[in-house]
């Protein structure tokens, strides 16, 4: 058996991978369960985290993809030997993809007010929105470089270095979220909300530094721009601009679930709040393993080991899933006490708890269809992934969105159309897969 296939060399990219994958989301459950706790408005804030969550989640989504992208061009170059042609191209997409971000955040600032009426936030909700969404979004540019050099040692192999500025970037932000949510007395007023979102800009740039001195003393890539353009740039954004559309695709059902969410009151949007921020943790754990296929599949298409890319498909499987049901299986075992963490409203607690067992039950499914998800990435097959989303966002989670709306379930219209939303994702890439790439592996043999 190859040694990239082993339990022990999967695992010693899928782990640190699935710690480093989780700083994002962290950072956003952290801000979610500090801010439930609040003496006063606590709903309200909740509510106002989980719109904006839901809108600069989307953003980092979109524009994020550059990771994938840059993992999947390194990736194959090391499977070919061919790591010296590519030294030109980490500086120059990464000045890319900084520069569209700081665009994007002077597009984004004066429009907060209409972005969270878009969404519909009103009232001290909307004020809690414009408050912490006017801090945190000059957090944004600092992420997509973040986002950007961890394609980088993603696509070496290395996750370890990924996983190291992941945790002090989660550990620095619960510290902060503490000290200025809740203030020290004589020292530090309590901020409240917008306490939480000093934290997590304060993290955010803290990891960009860390992320940029590593990058230049444990690899050979340097961050000075050269001109002209590498040849795989046209290719890389050909990538990112798919995975682009995808991911509009993708945002589109997280506005349609946050916008409905929110009109149905602000204990609806406070419970989805935490459904969303649970699910998204589970989520990125499971990403562990599809980052392990995104690695490792860009490599093997790189040397053309077509048999390993169809070994490695089936243990990431299993490995993905067998997760996904021991995530399963500790929600189902706190079902009661996970909600009290968040928040201590009850009719809050009602809806959440009403709904729980349907985000539970997503979180399996989706395992499988991340990790092909992520194999795909790696292998740069951004076109038909971005095709598979548009059909399944715009043919089953819309409709089934509208259709359960409209027979007044409200949160479990939501989660119903998720999990739907979610199997349809995966069914169309395993097919895909099996299509392609088994006959190839007949052939080698």
């Amino acid at each position: 058996m190859r040694k990239e296939l082993s339990f022990k060399h999967i695992n010693k990219l899928a782990i640190p991978a699935l710690i480093a994958g989780i700083a994002e989301p962290l950072l956003s459950i952290t801000d979610t369960a500090i801010i439930g706790n609040i003496d006063e408005f606590a709903t309200e804030s909740l509510a106002a985290v989980g719109i904006v969550g839901a809108f600069i989640s989307m953003l980092i989504w979109v524009f994020g993809q550059i990771r994938s992208a840059i993992s999947s061009i390194v990736s194959q170059y090391l499977g070919a030997n061919k790591l010296e042609d590519i030294q030109k191209l980490p500086a120059q997409a990464i000045t890319i993809i900084v520069i569209g971000s700081i665009l994007v955040l002077l597009i984004c600032y004066p429009f907060a007010k209409q972005i969270f009426q878009f969404y519909n936030a009103s009232g001290q909700v909307l004020d809690f929105c414009i408050q912490y969404f006017e801090i945190r979004i000059f957090g944004f540019p600092f992420s997509l470089f973040v986002f950007s050099i961890f394609g980088i040692f993603r696509g070496l192999q290395n996750t370890f270095i990924p996983m190291v500025i992941a945790i002090f970037g989660a550990v620095l932000n619960i510290i902060l979220d503490i000290i200025f949510v809740y203030g020290i007395e004589g020292y530090i007023p309590a901020m409240n909300i917008e306490g939480a979102a000093y934290a997590s800009l304060i993290a955010q740039i803290s990891m960009a530094i860390i992320s940029f001195v590593l990058l230049l003393t444990k690899t050979n890539f340097s961050l000075k721009l050269n001109l002209p353009f590498h040849k795989e740039i046209p290719h890389l954004l050909g990538m990112v601009g798919n995975l682009f559309i995808r991911t509009l695709a993708l945002n589109t059902a997280l506005y349609f679930a946050t916008a409905y969410a929110t009109s149905y009151g602000k204990q609806y949007i406070a419970a989805y709040t935490i459904g969303i921020n649970i699910w998204l943790l589970a989520a990125f754990m499971i990403d562990g393993y599809s980052s392990a296929g995104n690695i490792l599949s860009g490599k093997f298409l790189g040397a053309k080991d077509y048999k390993a890319l169809i070994e490695l498909s089936k243990k990431l499987t299993i490995y993905g899933i067998i997760t996904g049901f021991i995530i399963v299986g500790f929600g189902a075992l706190f079902y009661k006490k996970i909600g009290l963490i968040f928040t201590k409203e009850t009719l809050v607690l009602e809806e959440f708890n009403h709904v729980f067992w349907i985000v539970l039950l997503t979180i399996p499914i989706s395992a499988l269809t991340f990790i092909f998800d992520g194999m795909f990435k790696g292998m740069g097959k951004m076109k038909f992934l971005r095709n598979v989303l548009i059909v399944s966002t715009g043919i089953i989670f819309v409709p089934t969105l509208l259709i359960f709306d409209w027979l007044e379930w409200q949160l479990t219209a939501i989660w119903v159309a998720y999990t739907l939303w979610i199997f349809a994702r995966g069914l169309p890439l395993v097919l895909k897969f099996q299509q392609e790439f088994y006959p190839l592996a007949k052939e080698e043999a």
